[in-house]
């Protein structure tokens, strides 16, 4: 187990969209854009208007982009040791000293370690969407394996949903994302991922999403999937930000 101090998720996007993505979530979520970092101008943070943020985006020059999860730690070499006790592979490192790992757990996801620089919080009040839930879609055969292994990384325990299909972590006060699995009706495959926003009206989001340029793929009697503008699957759920722990979605 590693002492998970803070989550980011981020939001990995091909080069030649990025902008377009980019600006279409600072709309949706209403979050500004900071100033780009990194050598090529390829990392940039969602800044929500109360708080501290937990949303960065990235342009990668290869592949098809997806989400990735940064795991704030203080001390990522002990926490990569762990990691690879329950069966991740590391990848690669940066900075000097090292601050962060990359790693890949059992079934190919990849994640990073990244070093805890201090106290940060969420705002969740008032907020009429909240982007707030990472879902790890599984194909049967890795299911079991990936829903174990996060359950002993991160020390949270496992709580099953209503609909069968969907699993939880019950991430601690101050996490400001929650883990969740959906089991896919697929035997095999890759294991992906995509991210979720609590909605105080679902409809009253998914027409904003809409109007910005996101396309309705399916709508369900708890959630509707949407495609954002450059490809993005993500989905709209009933939990709402003030009581995102309702297990139904």
């Amino acid at each position: 187990m590693i002492d998970v101090r803070w989550m980011w998720a981020f939001l990995d996007t091909p080069t030649a969209d990025a902008g377009r993505s980019w600006s279409y979530w600072s709309e949706v979520t209403g979050w500004s854009l900071s100033e780009t970092r990194g050598e090529t101008g390829q990392f940039a943070t969602l800044l929500p208007t109360e708080g501290d943020p937990w949303v960065k985006l990235q342009a990668v020059a290869e592949g098809p982009g997806g989400i990735h999860l940064d795991l704030d730690v203080e001390d990522v070499r002990a926490a990569a040791e762990e990691a690879k006790r329950l069966g991740a592979v590391e990848i690669g490192t940066t900075g000097v000293p090292e601050t962060v790992v990359i790693l890949r757990s059992p079934t190919g996801l990849v994640f990073c370690l990244t070093t805890w620089h201090g106290d940060a919080a969420q705002v969740r009040e008032g907020a009429p969407d909240l982007l707030d839930q990472v879902c790890i879609d599984l194909p049967e055969q890795a299911h079991d394996r990936e829903t174990e292994f996060w359950e002993q990384l991160t020390g949270w325990p496992w709580r099953p949903s209503d609909v069968p299909e969907f699993s939880s972590l019950a991430r601690p006060d101050g996490i400001p994302l929650r883990l969740l699995f959906q089991r896919l009706g697929e035997h095999d495959g890759p294991a992906r991922a995509h991210v979720d926003l609590a909605c105080v009206d679902r409809s009253a989001t998914q027409a904003r999403h809409v109007a910005a340029g996101a396309e309705v793929v399916a709508e369900r009697d708890f959630w509707t999937v949407l495609r954002e503008p450059v490809g993005r699957v993500y989905c709209l759920t009933d939990r709402t930000p003030d009581q995102a722990w309702v297990q139904r979605d």
